[in-house]
């Protein structure tokens, strides 16, 4: 059976603002000291496992040429350009569609493109693992990731730790983001796993429980497939696409289908999910800040300062976040990272378009 992936790759990373910017979203952005780009490094890390001409990749038409540009040689035909955003669900589906097109049946690995493994050989044993559940009947598998502390930004999934199958565990159920008391008692039971987001089924498996739990989107996908590769397509997509509800593939199908399975990992992941992340990805220096670009520091510790060519000095400052791009500056302490977006709503309410 082909192995194939679908890497979603359609975010505005606006935690990451004044980086990320809506020509230049997160998961194009180098955030590692090897300088590829997460989207680059998400694709590299499966290549032993998924060729690249197998390797589809979900966006807006806006990144079609972003995404061409940082991998070349996947065929253009691979990049999928969602007319409007619809979730996760249609997304998965009309990756499916298309590659149940090209092979009628295949395994098939969703990533989200802007996530950082550490041991890709692990995270390769995990996914070959995965696979071996997933072959089997109609099984529909995900990793979940071993909480080490009580996070409340995460969805997290409930095994049950006494049905196995292979090196997997049966779902018991999907929770929503916890209160903090709640994620305490989630880490301390040990049978829950945070929600990566990472799933992988054979084509066939994941439509079939798409007709039989979202059967209007499946017959809007089946009218989009029956198009793909003629002059019609871009028409009869972004006719069904604009009709389609927009719903998560948790909420449309995970939580409702039978033979769910999760496998633990332990691989060193990371969502990247706001610019606290930058500390966990680089090396501090011997005061505690990630520094990158023309910077000086006087008496500052533990912050995380990201320049570009001008010099950007900073006295006295803990705890803060600084990155300082052509055209706009973020002065942020750590305990407010999360609500850097709002940031972004008010240059909307604003009309200052030109600096989202």
């Amino acid at each position: 059976m082909n192995t194939t992936a679908l890497i979603m790759a359609g975010g505005r990373g606006e935690r990451f603002w004044p980086k990320s910017r809506k020509n230049m979203p997160k998961q194009f952005l180098s955030l590692t000291d090897d300088g590829k780009t997460m989207i680059q490094l998400t694709v590299d890390r499966i290549s032993s496992m998924v060729k690249l001409e197998d390797v589809y990749v979900s966006t807006n038409k806006d990144y079609k040429d972003l995404v061409l540009k940082q991998l070349p040689g996947l065929p253009e035909q691979n990049v999928l350009c969602e007319p409007v955003g619809r979730n996760t669900a249609p997304c998965i589906g009309l990756g499916a569609m298309h590659i149940a097109q090209k092979y009628n049946d295949a395994m098939m690995f969703v990533f989200p493109s802007d996530h950082l493994i550490k041991f890709n050989k692990m995270f390769i044993r995990t996914l070959q693992d995965a696979s071996d559940v997933a072959e089997k009947n109609d099984n529909l598998v995900t990793i979940g990731i071993a909480p080490d502390y009580p996070e409340t930004g995460y969805g997290y999934i409930k095994f049950d730790p006494q049905v196995t199958e292979g090196r997997s565990y049966k779902v018991d159920r999907f929770v929503e983001k916890p209160s903090l008391e709640v994620a305490k008692e989630y880490l301390s039971s040990e049978e829950y796993l945070w929600n990566s987001g990472m799933f992988i089924w054979k084509v066939s498996s994941i439509l079939k429980n798409m007709e039989k739990y979202m059967p209007d989107t499946y017959n809007a996908l089946k009218r989009i497939q029956a198009v793909i590769g003629t002059e019609t397509e871009e028409t009869v997509l972004e006719k069904e696409f604009y009709g389609i509800q927009s719903q998560s593939i948790d909420y449309g199908i995970m939580e409702k289908a039978d033979n769910i399975y999760i496998l633990p990992g332990t691989f060193g992941w990371d969502d990247v999910g706001s610019w606290l992340a930058v500390e966990r990805i680089k090396k501090t220096n011997e005061f505690g800040n990630v520094v990158n670009g023309n910077i000086i520091t006087v008496n500052t510790h533990n912050c995380i300062i990201q320049g570009e060519k001008k010099l950007l000095a900073t006295v006295g400052l803990e705890d803060m976040i600084v990155v300082d791009t052509e055209d706009a500056t973020l002065i942020c302490s750590k305990d407010h990272a999360g609500d850097i977006k709002k940031v972004l709503e008010n240059l909307k309410i604003c009309n200052r378009e030109e600096y989202i």
